[in-house]
């Protein structure tokens, strides 16, 4: 008898991981889609109110989300892409080896490595990652202009986080060791 922590071989597959693997790919079109828009509608730090606290506004953030690490440098540009296509790596070689009824995880992993990659082709491109959405949260304080990329990074991270939180931990049954008769 199998220990239950042990997932068999025919519940993981790399046909499972290419469904989630999909959905990556669109929310990376989606996401240079809606940025190709943006560059061609606005021009940087031009605002068009979309509701009262939307604005779609073109912003070009050469750090990682939020502005964070924004200063500039060149080798953040090579360090931040070459980190990001380490964990799309990893997290494309994990959902390989996850089991098939982890549906949570896969989602996490496929929404993380859409955005990651779909922000690796903006620094590729133009050395910087292109923001456009702008919400306003009370008086004239802003929320970091974002994308779908970093929307889908933060979402994956969250379902991550509650995920973990809510899944018991895994542990191998405890081995009961009979002495011979």
């Amino acid at each position: 008898m199998a220990p239950e922590n042990i997932v068999p071989a025919s519940d993981r597959s790399g046909a499972q991981a290419l469904r989630w693997l999909i959905l990556s790919a669109v929310i990376v079109g989606l996401d240079q889609w809606t940025k190709a828009i943006a560059l061609a509608a606005l021009q940087e730090g031009q605002s068009i109110a979309v509701f009262s606290h939307l604005n779609w506004t073109l912003r070009f953030n050469p750090g990682v989300a939020f502005s964070i690490f924004d200063d500039g440098h060149a080798w953040q540009r090579h360090a931040l892409s070459a980190f990001a296509l380490i964990i799309s790596a990893v997290f494309t070689v994990m959902l390989t080896r996850l089991p098939q009824i982890d549906r949570a995880t896969k989602l996490a992993f496929a929404l993380v490595i859409g955005g990651a990659i779909g922000n690796v082709i903006d620094r590729i491109r133009f050395g910087h990652v292109v923001d456009f959405v702008d919400v306003r949260l009370w008086n004239q304080t802003h929320w970091p202009a974002f994308n779908i990329a970093d929307s889908s990074i933060c979402v994956g991270a969250f379902v991550l986080l509650v995920w973990g939180w809510k899944s018991e931990p895994r542990s191998a049954p405890a081995a009961v060791a009979k002495e011979p008769k």
